[in-house]
């Protein structure tokens, strides 16, 4: 069977105020492969943040979330122009907030078709993730879809967890199917009553993020035994208000940054390939 390398990215979230140069040099030497980011609207900015990748030698995912509009119509019309702009610089892909929770089913499968088309004409794959909102908001809905058409997604089942309120023990179909579909994984933790826990190193969230490793496990296990040549993780742990702060204070539980490199090195020992530290 082809080896498959695992690379683990950082997200840009959180850290929009810090410049990219150097916010990327710290991804860099902190250990992470690369970057998962949405792209910004002003094309200058857009060329600075494909310009400090392709210098430090990263890898990176684009992430579409940005598609707006009062009708269906007007909705996939941005949804294509936000495609076009995640497509430059040469992504590995494109991560996709697709549709809207309460648009109709034939709206928002007419979305994954515009963006399968995208897919054949520019040759950038659009993968839809499991995000709250959107297409993939519940594992009962995303049955639906997943029913209707075959299309690779971004594994975030931190949102299943919070909008089923549980640790999914009443989806396996869909938690199955979900595995067989992933292209790419957002390694976030979450819980009955939330997306996010508060720190995956404390004790009393340990359950937590046992269920998440054992799902985790499974979709390495799946895309390898597919001859997929990669996979891609991204240590998504996200910024306050998703990452719970003191009352009164607004200072938060953790600091993002660390939790996300403590996740990258908890994936690394977890999935070792031979260009990443652990052993084989």
């Amino acid at each position: 069977m082809t080896h498959m390398e695992i690379k683990i990215l950082c997200p840009v979230w959180g850290h929009e105020h810090i410049p990219i140069e150097d916010f990327a040099l710290k991804v860099k030497k902190a250990g992470f492969d690369g970057l998962d980011t949405w792209v910004p609207e002003d094309k200058i900015e857009r060329q600075r943040l494909h310009q400090t990748i392709k210098e430090l030698g990263l890898v990176w995912v684009s992430h579409q979330w940005q598609a707006k509009g009062d009708t269906p119509r007007a909705f996939e019309d941005s949804f294509r122009h936000y495609l076009e702009i995640s497509a430059e610089g040469d992504p590995l892909f494109i991560n996709c907030h697709t549709g809207k929770d309460y648009f109709s089913f034939e709206q928002n499968l007419a979305l994954i078709d515009a963006a399968t088309a995208f897919t054949k004409e520019t040759g950038h794959l659009v993968v839809h993730e499991t995000h709250r909102g959107r297409v993939g908001f519940h594992p009962a809905s995303a049955m639906d879809f997943f029913k209707a058409r075959s299309f690779p997604i971004t594994a975030d089942l931190s949102h299943w967890t919070c909008t089923t309120e549980s640790f999914l023990e009443n989806f396996s179909e869909a938690v199955d199917e979900a595995i067989r579909r992933t292209h790419h994984i957002h390694a976030r933790v979450g819980f009955e009553e939330g997306p996010q826990i508060g720190d995956p190193r404390a004790p009393e969230w340990q359950p937590a993020v046992d269920h998440f490793l054992g799902w985790w496990d499974r979709m390495v296990e799946s895309r390898r035994q597919s001859g997929a040549p990669l996979l891609t993780i991204t240590a998504e742990f996200g910024p306050p208000l998703y990452l719970p702060t003191i009352p009164f204070t607004r200072q938060p539980v953790a600091d993002q940054f660390t939790i996300n490199k403590y996740m990258k090195d908890l994936l690394r020992e977890r999935y070792p390939t031979p260009s990443s530290p652990g052993k084989i």
